[in-house]
């Protein structure tokens, strides 16, 4: 069972049927002990990086999720559910964000040529072609829709891109994954990434 949580962000639909499709079972949650029986966890989300952390602590999914992620059981973050794993964003100065992983969330600074929010397809360099990368072609193209972007620690970086800077567009650290990018969105390139995630219930037996 993955766990889809709910915190009233959004994006939840889309995530849910690409799962559905791939043929796995889900939930969606915004229970604690629904999200903690999970055999693997997804926190997706599109909007601001403040609402969201206050719904998320306003529902009392803070500790659930840092309970299931110290469970090792896998767990991915989408688009703002990578932001909020960080300590903080630009986007809503002193908010505290979950700070389970470190790095900077940024605003893409203007560029020639470049609109903000960015929004469409762009390549990826695979820096660690292992979990959500496995057997993933080189230069796989997916979808973004963002103002912000991840500068973190280069040992947790999985993948990159480039819109005007670089973007740390996705990121692993044991069983805590997370992407900039939309996987429900981008094809069957995105389908074989949440496939990825799926098969690591499998493969470890619900820790990684």
């Amino acid at each position: 069972m993955i766990a889809i949580i709910d915190y009233g962000a959004g994006n939840i639909r889309s995530v849910e049927k690409a799962l559905l499709h791939l043929g796995e079972e889900v939930t969606v949650t915004q229970n604690a002990d629904e999200l903690l029986s999970a055999d693997a966890a997804i926190l997706p989300g599109v909007g601001s990086f403040g609402d969201a952390m206050l719904e998320l602590r306003r529902r009392g999914l803070e500790q659930p999720i840092r309970s299931f992620i110290e469970s090792g059981k896998p767990f991915l973050g989408i688009c703002l559910g990578l932001q909020i794993l960080f300590e903080s964003s630009e986007e809503s100065p002193g908010v505290p964000g979950l700070g389970l992983l470190k790095g900077k969330i940024v605003r893409i600074p203007a560029g020639e040529g470049l609109k903000i929010p960015h929004m469409g397809w762009n390549s990826l360099n695979i820096k660690k072609p292992t979990g959500l990368f496995e057997s993933i072609p080189d230069d796989p193209y997916v979808y973004f829709v963002h103002s912000y972007y991840l500068k973190a620690e280069e040992e947790i970086v999985s993948a990159e891109t480039r819109y005007g800077v670089t973007i740390h567009a996705a990121v692993q650290k044991n069983n805590l994954m997370a992407c900039q990018f939309h996987p429900e969105k981008s094809g069957s390139t995105g389908l074989s990434l949440l496939r990825n995630f799926a098969e690591m219930i499998k493969k470890t037996g619900g820790s990684v």
